[in-house]
Parts: structure tokens; C-alpha cells; sequence
């Protein structure tokens, strides 16, 4: 989750506030084996889940990845700065339906990546707009997609975020297995003023102390269907306030049913 540029500062952030500060993050993330700081072991399977790796040498970054969602058998959806980022090079690849972040699933290379053309990064309120992005595989893949929502849960509803990203708030250190969070959505007025609006929703963790981390990034936020099933609601994108460790949250994910037609002219236009 969010940018090299983020990290770097949040990180001398955290390094800056002292013993005490640097104590209570150990107690926060001490027990968390993987991603999304304090979630736990995937509870079923999940055959949409992707991840793109990807690394930033310049940065210092050598063994990262993004999430990503199986939407059609030729197609994922990330963020749109999963793509696009200060030294970042892709891997060439995405790994499709996995709970291992190195091995097993479906392997495809990489053919072509689309970026909303209105995506605008920076930090703060204004950051992440238009954070969407597809990604079209070489060949398709027999692993069953995620239908996207009609529209976002109300303000309350219970949903899940999935993810390969950092183990802690301040390490580039990513786990090797999925991890999931129960969360919900939350009110626009629950991250910072000016955060969240009709295209970025709002996240609170259902968890004391977890949310997703860097390298959650363009992995996807869950909400049950009419029939029960698991349909996508929202992609991972970045904090809901400034400031603020992971695990202490809100997070910010893009709203996918608010990019649905552009989602789907696209895959129509280079298909």
C-alpha cells in the first residue's frame, strides 16, 4: 500500500519519535506473520487474488509486489501506482490464484497495462485520484474472476481486504503467505477531511491496531453479494489520514463500481 516516496518518510517518521514510539510498534505488529499488519491466515480460497511483483533498486526496494483481482480471464485491476512510480520496474509477470506470494497458482506475463488516464499521485488529500488501473495477461487464465459490485456497501458494511504487503509498519519486509482483515466501510467523515468521497471509500479495520501495508497496493476490498459470494468493492490505494502507521488506519481504496464503465471500455478496446 501507497508509494516508495510514503514509505521512505514514514519510516524516518517512525525512526524520529524514539524508544517509546519504536516500543509500541513492536507491541502493535509483535505475532503478525505476514501482510495487512494483525491479519491473519486466509479462512478459504481465493482464486481471483493476484500479485504482481516488482521492485525499485533506486529506493532500495529489491523484492516488492502489488495486489491485484482476476476481474476477467484475461484481466486484472490494480492501482493505478502500482504501475507508475519513481524507479519502479515490474517484474513482466502476475501470478494468479495463489496463497503463496512465489509459488503455485497461474503464471502469465504481462501484455499491456492501462492507467486511468486521470490518475494523479502526490500525498495527501489530493493524492491516489483516479488510482485504478488493468493489466492484460498474455493468454487467459482458468481461474474463476471476481464480478464487480453494482455499488459500495453503505457506511457499516462488513467486508475483507486481502494482501501479500509488509509485515510491519516501518520494514520493507513481505510475507510469503496471503493475508486477510476483516474490515467495513466506512463514513467519509471517519478518514481525514477531504480523504474519501464517491470514488475513494473510506476503510476501517474490524480489528484493534491492523490495516493494510505497503505492498497491499492494488489488492482488493471484498463485500458479499446477494447469493452470499464474494464481489469486489474497492482497491487498495492508500491512507485515509496523513500521518498515521498502518495499523493505526483508516486506508483509502478506490472504488471499483465507480469505474465500472471505464473498466469495461477499456477491456472492450483492447481485447
Amino acid at each position: 500500500m501507497f508509494s516508495m516516496k510514503s514509505f521512505r518518510r514514514r519510516a524516518a517518521r517512525a525512526a524520529a519519535v524514539g524508544a517509546l514510539a519504536v516500543a509500541t510498534c513492536a507491541t502493535v505488529t509483535a505475532g503478525s506473520a505476514g501482510a495487512i499488519v494483525n491479519g491473519t491466515e486466509p479462512t478459504e480460497r481465493y482464486p481471483f487474488m493476484a500479485v504482481i511483483p516488482e521492485s525499485a533498486p533506486g529506493q532500495g526496494l529489491y523484492d516488492g509486489n502489488c495486489g491485484a483481482s482476476l476481474i476477467d480471464p484475461q484481466w486484472v485491476l490494480t492501482a493505478a501506482h502500482c504501475l507508475q512510480g519513481d524507479g519502479l520496474q515490474l517484474d513482466g509477470i502476475v501470478r494468479i490464484g495463489s496463497t503463496d506470494r512465489k509459488s503455485g497458482g497461474t503464471v502469465r506475463a504481462i501484455e499491456g497495462t492501462f492507467v486511468h488516464p486521470g490518475f494523479v499521485t502526490g500525498d495527501g488529500k489530493a493524492a491516489n485520484q483516479n488510482d485504478i488501473a488493468l493489466v492484460r495477461l498474455d493468454r487467459p487464465v482458468s481461474e474463476k474472476p471476481v464480478p464487480i459490485a453494482e455499488r459500495p456497501g453503505r457506511p457499516g458494511t462488513p467486508t475483507r481486504i486481502l494482501g501479500f504487503g509488509t509485515t510491519s509498519n516501518t520494514e520493507l519486509k513481505f510475507a510469503e503467505r496471503l493475508r486477510e482483515l476483516r474490515t467495513r466501510r466506512g463514513a467519509e467523515a471517519e478518514c481525514a477531511p477531504g480523504y474519501a468521497d464517491r470514488t475513494r471509500l473510506c476503510t476501517i479495520s474490524r480489528v484493534p491496531a491492523a490495516m493494510a501495508c505497503f505492498g497491499d497496493s492494488g489488492g482488493p476490498q471484498l463485500q458479499k453479494g446477494r447469493h452470499g459470494r464474494w464481489e469486489l468493492m474497492g482497491v487498495t490505494s492508500g491512507p485515509g489520514a496523513p500521518g498515521v502507521p498502518c495499523s493505526a488506519g483508516p486506508g483509502l481504496y478506490t472504488s471499483a463500481p465507480a469505474y465500472a464503465d471505464w473498466i469495461r471500455q477499456t477491456i472492450r478496446h483492447n481485447s
